[in-house]
Protein backbone atom coordinates (compact mmCIF):
# COMPACT_ATOMS: atom_id res chain seq x y z
CA UNK A 1 0.00 0.00 0.00
CA UNK A 2 1.00 3.56 -0.63
CA UNK A 3 0.24 6.07 2.25
CA UNK A 4 -2.47 7.57 0.90
CA UNK A 5 -4.39 4.46 0.73
CA UNK A 6 -2.77 3.41 4.54
CA UNK A 7 -4.04 6.77 5.19
CA UNK A 8 -7.86 6.30 3.60
CA UNK A 9 -7.53 2.79 5.96
CA UNK A 10 -7.00 4.29 9.21
CA UNK A 11 -9.57 7.00 8.48
CA UNK A 12 -11.89 4.63 8.21
CA UNK A 13 -11.60 1.75 10.49
CA UNK A 14 -9.24 3.60 13.42
CA UNK A 15 -10.46 5.00 16.45
CA UNK A 16 -9.60 8.51 16.00
CA UNK A 17 -7.44 8.70 19.21
CA UNK A 18 -4.31 10.32 17.51
CA UNK A 19 -6.16 12.90 15.42
CA UNK A 20 -4.29 13.81 12.28
CA UNK A 21 -1.00 12.19 12.30
CA UNK A 22 2.03 13.17 10.70
CA UNK A 23 1.89 11.83 7.13
CA UNK A 24 4.29 9.56 6.68
CA UNK A 25 4.59 5.82 6.96
CA UNK A 26 7.79 4.07 7.96
CA UNK A 27 9.00 0.65 6.31
CA UNK A 28 12.34 -0.40 7.78
CA UNK A 29 15.02 1.38 10.32
CA UNK A 30 18.57 0.88 10.68
CA UNK A 31 20.68 2.59 13.45
CA UNK A 32 18.97 6.45 13.92
CA UNK A 33 17.41 6.48 10.73
CA UNK A 34 13.83 5.18 9.44
CA UNK A 35 13.13 4.78 5.47
CA UNK A 36 9.57 5.86 4.59
CA UNK A 37 6.91 3.84 1.95
CA UNK A 38 8.46 6.47 -0.97
CA UNK A 39 12.10 6.18 -0.07
CA UNK A 40 12.27 9.06 2.09
CA UNK A 41 15.13 8.84 5.06
CA UNK A 42 14.34 10.63 8.24
CA UNK A 43 16.80 11.49 11.03
CA UNK A 44 14.77 10.27 14.76
CA UNK A 45 15.74 12.04 17.74
CA UNK A 46 12.49 10.61 19.27
CA UNK A 47 13.13 6.92 19.49
CA UNK A 48 9.68 6.29 19.47
CA UNK A 49 9.07 8.40 22.38
CA UNK A 50 12.25 7.05 24.52
CA UNK A 51 11.43 3.52 23.10
CA UNK A 52 13.96 2.45 20.70
CA UNK A 53 17.13 2.35 23.07
CA UNK A 54 19.84 0.62 20.72
CA UNK A 55 18.04 1.98 17.29
CA UNK A 56 16.40 0.30 14.63
CA UNK A 57 17.69 -3.48 13.43
CA UNK A 58 20.29 -3.66 16.49
CA UNK A 59 21.83 -6.97 15.32
CA UNK A 60 21.57 -7.83 19.10
CA UNK A 61 18.57 -6.99 19.45
CA UNK A 62 16.90 -8.30 16.22
CA UNK A 63 18.70 -11.41 16.76
CA UNK A 64 16.99 -12.05 20.01
CA UNK A 65 13.83 -11.64 18.90
CA UNK A 66 13.94 -13.65 15.77
CA UNK A 67 15.64 -16.78 17.60
CA UNK A 68 12.96 -16.61 20.23
CA UNK A 69 9.78 -15.80 17.92
CA UNK A 70 11.50 -19.47 16.05
CA UNK A 71 11.27 -21.02 19.05
CA UNK A 72 8.96 -20.15 21.56
CA UNK A 73 6.70 -16.62 21.47
CA UNK A 74 4.05 -16.96 24.35
CA UNK A 75 3.38 -19.24 26.77
CA UNK A 76 1.03 -19.33 29.69
CA UNK A 77 2.25 -17.79 33.20
CA UNK A 78 0.95 -20.96 34.76
CA UNK A 79 4.39 -22.42 33.42
CA UNK A 80 8.09 -21.48 34.28
CA UNK A 81 9.25 -19.15 31.42
CA UNK A 82 13.80 -19.38 31.56
CA UNK A 83 13.60 -15.92 29.84
CA UNK A 84 11.48 -14.28 31.98
CA UNK A 85 13.65 -15.72 34.96
CA UNK A 86 17.05 -14.52 33.29
CA UNK A 87 15.51 -11.10 32.81
CA UNK A 88 14.43 -10.57 36.27
CA UNK A 89 17.90 -11.80 37.37
CA UNK A 90 19.50 -9.24 35.22
CA UNK A 91 16.93 -6.18 35.99
CA UNK A 92 18.14 -6.74 39.83
CA UNK A 93 21.34 -7.71 39.74
CA UNK A 94 22.47 -4.60 37.10
CA UNK A 95 19.76 -1.93 36.96
CA UNK A 96 17.68 -2.01 40.72
CA UNK A 97 19.95 -4.13 43.07
CA UNK A 98 21.84 -1.72 43.81
CA UNK A 99 19.08 0.90 44.60
CA UNK A 100 17.53 -1.99 47.05
CA UNK A 101 14.90 -3.27 44.81
CA UNK A 102 15.12 -6.78 44.76
CA UNK A 103 12.04 -8.69 43.09
CA UNK A 104 10.23 -8.01 39.85
CA UNK A 105 6.84 -8.24 38.13
CA UNK A 106 6.22 -7.85 34.34
CA UNK A 107 3.41 -6.20 32.72
CA UNK A 108 2.90 -4.90 28.94
CA UNK A 109 3.25 -1.22 29.39
CA UNK A 110 4.39 1.41 31.12
CA UNK A 111 0.63 1.80 32.09
CA UNK A 112 0.09 -1.52 33.21
CA UNK A 113 3.61 -1.30 35.14
CA UNK A 114 2.32 1.82 37.23
CA UNK A 115 -1.01 -0.40 38.10
CA UNK A 116 0.94 -3.15 39.55
CA UNK A 117 3.03 -0.43 41.42
CA UNK A 118 -0.31 1.62 42.63
CA UNK A 119 -1.90 -2.18 43.47
CA UNK A 120 0.98 -3.29 45.26
CA UNK A 121 1.15 -0.42 47.75
CA UNK A 122 -2.40 -0.32 48.33
CA UNK A 123 -2.44 -4.18 49.28
CA UNK A 124 0.73 -3.35 50.86
CA UNK A 125 -1.10 -1.92 53.64
CA UNK A 126 -4.14 -3.79 53.32
CA UNK A 127 -2.36 -6.83 54.31
CA UNK A 128 -1.25 -4.81 57.91
CA UNK A 129 -4.81 -4.33 58.22
CA UNK A 130 -4.23 -0.37 57.92
CA UNK A 131 -6.48 1.59 56.50
CA UNK A 132 -3.91 3.99 53.89
CA UNK A 133 -4.81 4.07 50.17
CA UNK A 134 -4.63 7.46 48.98
CA UNK A 135 -1.49 8.33 46.78
CA UNK A 136 -0.28 11.79 46.14
CA UNK A 137 1.26 12.73 42.53
CA UNK A 138 2.08 15.90 40.76
CA UNK A 139 1.18 18.35 38.64
CA UNK A 140 1.98 18.20 34.77
CA UNK A 141 2.96 14.59 35.28
CA UNK A 142 1.85 11.51 33.03
CA UNK A 143 1.93 8.30 34.66
CA UNK A 144 -0.61 6.27 32.18
CA UNK A 145 -4.04 6.44 29.99
CA UNK A 146 -6.08 3.48 32.32
CA UNK A 147 -8.42 4.84 34.73
CA UNK A 148 -6.32 4.44 37.87
CA UNK A 149 -3.10 6.02 35.90
CA UNK A 150 -5.38 8.84 34.37
CA UNK A 151 -6.75 10.00 38.09
CA UNK A 152 -2.51 9.79 38.87
CA UNK A 153 -1.84 11.70 36.02
CA UNK A 154 -1.78 15.28 36.86
CA UNK A 155 -2.97 16.68 33.55
CA UNK A 156 -6.58 17.61 33.59
CA UNK A 157 -6.65 17.36 29.38
CA UNK A 158 -6.21 13.74 29.99
CA UNK A 159 -9.00 13.45 32.98
CA UNK A 160 -11.28 15.68 31.50
CA UNK A 161 -13.12 12.93 29.59
CA UNK A 162 -13.36 10.44 32.42
CA UNK A 163 -15.11 12.14 35.53
CA UNK A 164 -15.88 11.05 38.03
CA UNK A 165 -11.96 10.24 38.32
CA UNK A 166 -10.97 7.13 40.44
CA UNK A 167 -10.72 8.33 43.99
CA UNK A 168 -8.05 7.66 46.14
CA UNK A 169 -5.57 10.41 43.85
CA UNK A 170 -4.55 13.74 45.02
CA UNK A 171 -2.74 15.83 42.50
CA UNK A 172 -0.03 18.61 44.47
CA UNK A 173 1.95 21.28 42.91
CA UNK A 174 5.77 19.35 41.73
CA UNK A 175 8.62 20.43 42.98
CA UNK A 176 6.71 21.94 46.13
CA UNK A 177 7.39 20.08 49.79
CA UNK A 178 4.38 22.26 51.31
CA UNK A 179 2.16 21.29 48.65
CA UNK A 180 2.76 17.56 49.87
CA UNK A 181 2.26 18.27 53.44
CA UNK A 182 -1.11 20.16 52.55
CA UNK A 183 -2.20 16.99 51.08
CA UNK A 184 -0.81 14.24 53.65
CA UNK A 185 -4.14 12.32 55.09
CA UNK A 186 -4.36 9.66 57.93
CA UNK A 187 -5.30 7.77 54.62
CA UNK A 188 -1.79 8.63 52.54
CA UNK A 189 -0.38 5.21 51.65
CA UNK A 190 2.12 6.65 48.90
CA UNK A 191 3.85 9.30 47.36
CA UNK A 192 4.37 8.77 43.43
CA UNK A 193 6.62 10.73 41.24
CA UNK A 194 9.18 11.39 38.39
CA UNK A 195 12.29 12.36 39.10
CA UNK A 196 12.29 14.14 35.36
CA UNK A 197 9.00 14.95 34.09
CA UNK A 198 9.31 13.98 30.30
CA UNK A 199 5.55 14.44 29.27
CA UNK A 200 5.58 17.07 31.35
CA UNK A 201 7.97 19.36 29.19
CA UNK A 202 11.30 17.92 30.88
CA UNK A 203 10.72 19.36 34.12
CA UNK A 204 13.27 18.07 36.43
CA UNK A 205 13.05 17.55 40.46
CA UNK A 206 14.60 19.55 42.73
CA UNK A 207 17.17 17.41 44.32
CA UNK A 208 16.30 18.56 47.84
CA UNK A 209 12.66 18.01 47.34
CA UNK A 210 13.49 14.49 46.03
CA UNK A 211 15.44 14.20 49.70
CA UNK A 212 12.85 15.82 51.39
CA UNK A 213 10.14 13.49 50.09
CA UNK A 214 12.05 10.72 50.99
CA UNK A 215 12.66 11.63 54.72
CA UNK A 216 8.66 12.34 54.91
CA UNK A 217 8.24 9.00 53.17
CA UNK A 218 10.46 7.42 55.94
CA UNK A 219 9.45 9.57 58.88
CA UNK A 220 5.53 8.33 57.92
CA UNK A 221 5.55 5.08 57.36
CA UNK A 222 4.78 5.94 53.61
CA UNK A 223 6.17 4.33 50.34
CA UNK A 224 7.80 5.85 47.93
CA UNK A 225 6.88 5.25 44.13
CA UNK A 226 9.01 6.49 41.34
CA UNK A 227 8.02 6.04 37.91
CA UNK A 228 11.17 5.10 35.55
CA UNK A 229 8.91 4.39 32.28
CA UNK A 230 10.67 7.21 30.53
CA UNK A 231 13.83 7.88 32.32
CA UNK A 232 14.72 3.49 32.90
CA UNK A 233 17.24 1.48 31.43
CA UNK A 234 20.32 4.54 30.92
CA UNK A 235 18.49 7.35 28.80
CA UNK A 236 20.11 10.18 31.70
CA UNK A 237 23.35 8.13 31.66
CA UNK A 238 22.70 5.74 34.45
CA UNK A 239 21.11 2.60 34.96
CA UNK A 240 18.11 4.78 36.77
CA UNK A 241 17.42 8.22 37.18
CA UNK A 242 17.18 7.53 40.56
CA UNK A 243 20.83 7.00 40.82
CA UNK A 244 21.23 10.81 39.86
CA UNK A 245 19.78 11.56 43.82
CA UNK A 246 20.71 8.58 45.54
CA UNK A 247 17.19 8.01 46.09
CA UNK A 248 16.29 4.43 47.17
CA UNK A 249 12.38 4.30 46.24
CA UNK A 250 10.13 1.43 47.72
CA UNK A 251 8.98 0.47 43.94
CA UNK A 252 10.21 1.76 40.61
CA UNK A 253 8.45 1.15 37.42
CA UNK A 254 9.65 0.50 33.56
CA UNK A 255 9.07 -0.01 30.24
CA UNK A 256 9.72 1.91 26.88
CA UNK A 257 12.89 1.41 26.34
CA UNK A 258 13.24 -1.84 28.54
CA UNK A 259 12.00 -4.26 25.61
CA UNK A 260 13.70 -2.12 22.73
CA UNK A 261 10.45 -1.60 21.01
CA UNK A 262 8.84 -5.32 22.14
CA UNK A 263 6.39 -4.22 24.56
CA UNK A 264 7.04 -4.76 27.63
CA UNK A 265 6.50 -2.94 31.50
CA UNK A 266 8.29 -4.08 34.66
CA UNK A 267 7.46 -3.23 38.24
CA UNK A 268 10.16 -3.41 40.74
CA UNK A 269 10.09 -3.40 44.36
CA UNK A 270 11.95 -3.63 47.51
CA UNK A 271 11.66 -7.36 49.37
CA UNK A 272 9.49 -6.25 52.15
CA UNK A 273 6.68 -4.26 50.32
CA UNK A 274 7.40 -7.19 47.11
CA UNK A 275 5.92 -9.76 49.42
CA UNK A 276 2.31 -8.09 49.78
CA UNK A 277 1.81 -9.92 46.75
CA UNK A 278 0.41 -13.07 47.01
CA UNK A 279 -0.56 -15.67 44.75
CA UNK A 280 -3.86 -14.24 42.90
CA UNK A 281 -3.32 -10.93 43.91
CA UNK A 282 -1.99 -9.55 40.28
CA UNK A 283 -0.77 -11.63 37.31
CA UNK A 284 -0.73 -10.43 33.23
CA UNK A 285 -1.50 -13.09 30.56
CA UNK A 286 0.98 -11.41 28.25
CA UNK A 287 3.80 -10.12 30.84
CA UNK A 288 6.77 -11.32 30.58
CA UNK A 289 6.24 -13.61 28.34
CA UNK A 290 9.01 -15.00 26.29
CA UNK A 291 9.63 -13.13 23.47
CA UNK A 292 8.81 -9.72 25.40
CA UNK A 293 11.70 -11.03 28.08
CA UNK A 294 13.54 -12.09 25.25
CA UNK A 295 14.35 -8.16 23.82
CA UNK A 296 14.37 -7.02 27.78
CA UNK A 297 17.48 -9.42 27.84
CA UNK A 298 18.98 -8.08 25.15
CA UNK A 299 18.93 -4.46 25.46
CA UNK A 300 19.60 -4.76 29.57
CA UNK A 301 22.53 -6.85 28.41
CA UNK A 302 24.14 -3.80 25.88
CA UNK A 303 22.90 -1.16 27.85
CA UNK A 304 25.38 -2.70 30.65
CA UNK A 305 28.40 -3.43 28.78
CA UNK A 306 31.44 -1.47 29.55
CA UNK A 307 31.20 1.93 28.09
CA UNK A 308 27.51 2.06 26.88
CA UNK A 309 26.38 4.20 29.48
CA UNK A 310 29.89 6.51 29.38
CA UNK A 311 28.73 7.35 25.84
CA UNK A 312 25.35 7.86 26.61
CA UNK A 313 26.62 10.64 29.17
CA UNK A 314 29.03 12.18 26.65
CA UNK A 315 26.50 12.07 23.59
CA UNK A 316 24.15 13.91 26.30
CA UNK A 317 26.52 16.86 27.58
CA UNK A 318 27.39 17.58 23.93
CA UNK A 319 23.72 17.86 22.90
CA UNK A 320 22.92 20.10 25.76
CA UNK A 321 25.67 21.85 24.80
CA UNK A 322 24.60 22.25 21.46
CA UNK A 323 21.37 23.32 22.99
CA UNK A 324 22.87 25.80 24.85
CA UNK A 325 24.71 27.34 22.18
CA UNK A 326 21.50 27.69 20.34
CA UNK A 327 19.84 29.70 23.15
CA UNK A 328 22.47 31.87 23.07
CA UNK A 329 21.62 32.91 19.30
CA UNK A 330 17.91 32.62 19.44
CA UNK A 331 15.75 34.86 21.61
CA UNK A 332 12.39 32.71 21.19
CA UNK A 333 14.46 29.83 23.48
CA UNK A 334 13.80 29.98 27.17
CA UNK A 335 15.25 26.93 28.68
CA UNK A 336 17.62 23.93 28.09
CA UNK A 337 16.72 21.15 30.44
CA UNK A 338 17.17 17.32 31.52
CA UNK A 339 19.93 14.92 32.17
CA UNK A 340 21.72 12.67 29.45
CA UNK A 341 19.45 11.70 26.46
CA UNK A 342 16.36 12.89 27.37
CA UNK A 343 16.47 16.91 26.62
CA UNK A 344 13.76 19.75 26.01
CA UNK A 345 14.16 23.05 24.95
CA UNK A 346 11.30 25.60 26.51
CA UNK A 347 10.15 28.13 23.54
CA UNK A 348 8.67 31.47 24.07
CA UNK A 349 5.14 31.91 23.80
CA UNK A 350 5.33 33.92 20.49
CA UNK A 351 7.36 30.54 18.97
CA UNK A 352 4.92 28.29 17.67
CA UNK A 353 6.24 24.44 18.99
CA UNK A 354 4.31 22.10 16.92
CA UNK A 355 5.26 24.69 13.74
CA UNK A 356 8.53 23.82 14.91
CA UNK A 357 8.35 19.91 14.83
CA UNK A 358 6.40 20.75 11.43
CA UNK A 359 9.45 22.40 9.75
CA UNK A 360 12.54 20.08 11.56
CA UNK A 361 9.91 17.28 10.02
CA UNK A 362 10.03 18.59 6.31
CA UNK A 363 14.13 18.63 6.69
CA UNK A 364 13.50 15.05 7.51
CA UNK A 365 14.16 15.14 11.38
CA UNK A 366 11.93 13.82 13.59
CA UNK A 367 10.92 15.66 17.24
CA UNK A 368 7.87 16.49 19.14
CA UNK A 369 6.64 19.11 21.16
CA UNK A 370 5.79 18.31 25.00
CA UNK A 371 4.36 20.81 27.49
CA UNK A 372 5.08 24.04 27.91
CA UNK A 373 6.20 24.52 24.58
CA UNK A 374 9.16 22.31 24.89
CA UNK A 375 10.75 20.38 22.06
CA UNK A 376 11.38 17.62 23.82
CA UNK A 377 14.38 15.32 22.23
CA UNK A 378 14.85 11.37 23.31
CA UNK A 379 17.17 9.79 20.36
CA UNK A 380 18.26 6.11 20.32
CA UNK A 381 20.94 5.76 23.18
CA UNK A 382 23.64 5.17 20.27
CA UNK A 383 23.57 8.65 18.85
CA UNK A 384 26.71 9.82 17.65
CA UNK A 385 28.13 13.35 17.31
CA UNK A 386 27.44 13.47 13.55
CA UNK A 387 23.41 13.12 14.47
CA UNK A 388 23.84 15.71 17.17
CA UNK A 389 25.43 17.99 14.92
CA UNK A 390 22.78 17.47 11.97
CA UNK A 391 20.29 18.25 14.75
CA UNK A 392 21.65 21.60 15.82
CA UNK A 393 22.22 22.68 12.38
CA UNK A 394 19.01 22.14 11.25
CA UNK A 395 17.20 23.74 14.94
CA UNK A 396 19.89 26.97 14.10
CA UNK A 397 17.80 27.17 10.17
CA UNK A 398 14.36 26.97 11.62
CA UNK A 399 14.29 28.66 14.58
CA UNK A 400 13.06 32.20 14.46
Amino acid sequence: MNLHEIMELDQQYYMNTFGARTPVAFEKGQGMTLTALDGGVYTDYLGGIAVNALGYGHPALTQAVVEQARKLMHCSNLYYIEKQAELARLLVEQIGGPCGLTKVFFGNSGAEANEGALKLARAYFYKQGIQRYEVISAKNSFHGRTLATVAATGQSKYQAPYYPLTPGFINVEYNSMPAILNALTGHTAAILLEVIQGEGGVIEADPEYLAQVSALCKDKGLLLIVDEVQTGMGRTGKPLAIQHYDLKPHIVTLAKALGGGIPIGAVMAQEEVAQAFAPGDHGSTFGGNPLACAAGVAVVTEIMKPGFLDNVRTMGAALKWGLESLKARHGCILDVRGKGLLLGLELNAATDGKAIVQRMFEHRLLINCAAHNTLRFAPPLIIGEKEIQLLTDTLDKVLP
